[in-house]
């Protein structure tokens, strides 16, 4: 986002945040900051917001606007802020943890904020905005909090850009991989057992098992060696990981028989103590360990969404054990793997982002600065651009992040790539030289698909639910149009399943119109139509999820057809 659309938003909020406090005087602020895609405000009001109150507020901020009252900056002391905003608790508090003994305002007209801008010149250049939605949201993102309400809007320099962000707004909502799910019968989640926690139907497991069985295959091919370790370590193992320090507050920690145990976040201490499980030599390496592993994280109930973010999934993770000759080419691999896999799946763009140092981290600068280079070269060699991320490295090492657009054109972050020195030397690792001596290994971790469930909520989104043939839970349904053509569909049921093609068999006693209509919402790519003509002639009518009626054709003709497009993975 740039400065000038930061100032815009920043001031579109302040014009929402004066209409509401005009329309509902009684309302207490909190904050609201531009997004990325627009800009909220949280308000304390007693009743909440409706949708109705939302067209009030748009009107009343057009008023303000039209006024184009002048954003004015002033420095004022502690003292005075309190005393100017003493009737706003989340204000005051504010201030109050403030350390500067000044404090910046802003006006426009009669209303004034808390704000270190920055603002455009007057309310009278905000030319197009929308208030979009009302959420629920805790006050500093602490459940013990007051729960606030916060009014999302966007806002553009020109009308055409917020129509077309409109646009992709709406086209997106009907792309919800949540409503598409349940629609199709994939998966849920049930609040009773826990958030964030989820039920894979017989479809949806179905789905994720094609992707992990392409992904275990892609990876033996690839040199990779399958492991599995245990859901739960001793908490020593993830002190001496660094993650007890770091990273506790998002682990299940629990005791059994005294004994301090954690469910794991992460895959690697397993990985390591497996590879640390006997002498190595320099001839070994790379080792690369793969495991689709289990992993749960407690992550607060305000940010689990769908799939996209969950407490239980799994992640397509492996760790690399290479001399410091091999990084390099390693990492190379590794993105070549990516990129030949998301193509597979229907992706073809990217955003690439290289994140260093962060404030808190394990191990040396030497050793953050041999890492950051080793994923550089890569990145460069391949002459691939990308995006310095300063300091957002995890704290054991820098790494390569990898975000693929969708048919939206929206990133989803999917591979990492983090070169470690670290941790090898935090599990003493080693491996024999050529010379007898003993060395440290450096340890790669990456992820290609990065969360299954992730992955396939993305799936659902950038295909709206209609899979590739290859990768669609049921391909084909076999439709009788009579109850005399039964047998004869069975025979074409059964003829499909024993040549590896999923297949139904839809026998209710509905009218065919009604069939076809409801196994269209479900994404059928195939439908088969048997009535007496078929029957006597040993043809199926085959009906294309993409193509509508294409007529007569005998069985060896389709099975011709779908295996050519499961084939190439279309």
């Amino acid at each position: 986002m740039t400065k000038s659309l930061d100032a815009l938003r920043h001031s579109c909020s302040h014009v929402m945040a004066d209409a509401v406090k005009r329309l509902y005087p009684e309302v207490k602020l909190g904050i609201g900051p531009a997004i990325e895609n627009g800009f909220y405000y949280d308000f304390d009001k007693k009743d909440g917001f409706t949708p109705e109150d939302l067209s009030l507020i748009e009107k009343e901020m057009i008023r303000i606007i039209r006024e184009d009252g002048k954003f004015e900056r002033e420095e004022i002391t502690k003292k005075e802020a309190l005393k100017l905003f003493e009737k706003e608790l989340y204000k005051t508090e504010l201030i109050n943890n403030l350390d500067s003994p000044t404090v910046s305002i802003y006006r426009h007209g009669k209303f004034v904020d808390l704000c270190k801008g920055p603002h455009l010149e007057s309310t009278g250049q905000i030319r197009a905005f929308k208030l979009l939605s009302i959420a629920g949201a805790y006050w500093h993102g602490i459940e013990t909090n007051p729960m606030l309400q916060r009014i999302y809007g966007t806002c553009f320099e020109s009308d055409k850009e917020l129509k077309e962000y409109l646009r992709v707004r709406e086209e997106a909502q009907k792309r919800d991989h949540r409503k598409l799910g349940k629609e199709l019968d994939l998966f849920s989640i049930h609040e009773e057992v826990g958030p964030g926690l989820v039920f894979y139907h017989p479809k949806g497991a179905l789905l994720r098992t094609l992707i992990e069985d392409y992904v275990k295959q892609e990876h033996l091919r690839r040199g990779y060696e399958i492991v599995m370790g245990p859901h739960i370590l001793k908490s020593d193992i993830w002190v001496t990981s660094g993650h007890y320090e770091y990273y506790k507050e998002n682990m299940y920690i629990f005791k059994v028989e005294g004994e301090e145990y954690a469910i794991k976040p992460m895959n690697c201490p397993a990985h390591m103590l497996i590879y640390k499980s006997k002498i190595r030599s320099y001839r070994d390496l790379p080792i690369r360990y793969f495991e689709l592993g289990n992993v749960h994280r407690r992550e607060k109930s305000g940010v689990l969404h769908g799939l996209l973010r969950v407490r239980g999934f799994t992640q397509d993770d492996a760790h690399i054990f290479c001399l410091p000759s091999q990084v390099a080419d390693e990492i190379k691999g590794v993105i070549d793997f990516v990129m030949d896999t998301m193509k597979v799946f229907g992706f073809t763009d990217y955003k690439i982002d290289l994140s260093t140092r962060p404030p808190q981290f394990i191990g040396s600068a030497d050793m953050w600065d041999r890492a950051t280079g080793a994923l550089k070269e890569a990145l460069d060699s391949k002459g691939m651009t990308y995006e310095i991320n300063e300091g957002e490295g995890a704290f054991y090492g820098p790494k390569i992040d990898i975000m693929v657009k969708d048919a939206l054109d929206r990133p989803w972050q999917c591979a990492t790539i983090q070169c470690d020195f670290a941790l090898p030397e935090r599990f003493n690792l080693a491996y024999i030289s050529d010379d007898g001596k003993k060395e440290r290994p450096v340890m790669l971790h990456r992820v290609i698909l990065g969360s299954v469930e992730r992955f396939i909520g993305m799936l659902i989104e950038h295909y709206v639910g209609a899979f590739p043939v290859w990768l669609s839970p049921v391909q084909t349904v076999v439709i009788p149009i009579t109850d005399r053509s039964h047998d004869y569909a069975e025979k074409i049921h059964l003829d499909l399943q024993n040549q590896n093609i999923r297949s139904t068999l839809d026998k209710r006693n509905e009218k065919l119109q009604y069939k076809i209509r409801e196994l269209e919402l479900q994404k059928i790519p195939y439908m088969l139509i048997v009535g007496d003509k078929e029957k006597e002639a040993g043809t199926v009518s085959l009906r294309a999820r993409k193509e509508g009626n294409l007529g007569a054709l005998s069985l060896e003709d389709f099975l011709a057809r779908i295996k050519k497009e499961i084939s190439v993975k279309q």
